[in-house]
């Protein structure tokens, strides 16, 4: 027989190409970044009272409705992590703050030991894909 069999190259090749095609959305890491006004559906929610922490348009910084000080939040947030069974938690912050005061909590939740930060927003905000936006979705 003087001709190459390329049948189980080609079943070979299927087989890594369905497995890279399973495996490649699997690799991104990374935080759901959502920003306010989004056309973004809601997180699934836990049996446990989620945790908000909320940055108010004067700057103040809010765990559930109290006041925390900026310099004691990370112990605070490390005092809570400890209790809770889940390291999930909402931060919601005014659009008018700045974005670099936004990620200056979103450090101190990581040093408190909450790694699954939810940004929320509010539904209705643009698509980016030039199709309008029905309210009924």
């Amino acid at each position: 027989m003087a001709e190459i069999n390329v049948t189980p190259f080609v079943d070979v090749m299927l087989v890594l190409l369905i497995i890279f095609m399973v495996a490649a959305p699997l690799l991104t890491v990374g935080v759901p970044v959502e920003l306010p006004k989004t056309a973004a559906g809601a997180l699934a929610g836990d049996d446990e009272e989620p945790l908000t922490v909320t940055i108010t348009a004067e700057g103040d910084v809010q765990i559930q409705t109290t006041s925390v000080p900026r310099n004691e939040l990370v112990g605070k947030l490390r005092a809570i992590a400890a209790e809770r069974s889940s390291d999930r938690v909402f931060l919601r912050a005014d659009g008018a703050i700045a974005y670099e005061q936004v990620m200056q909590v979103m450090g101190a939740l990581n040093a408190g030991g909450f790694e699954n930060v939810g940004l929320v927003t509010d539904t209705g905000g643009p698509t980016l894909d030039a199709a309008p936006v029905s309210q009924g979705e």
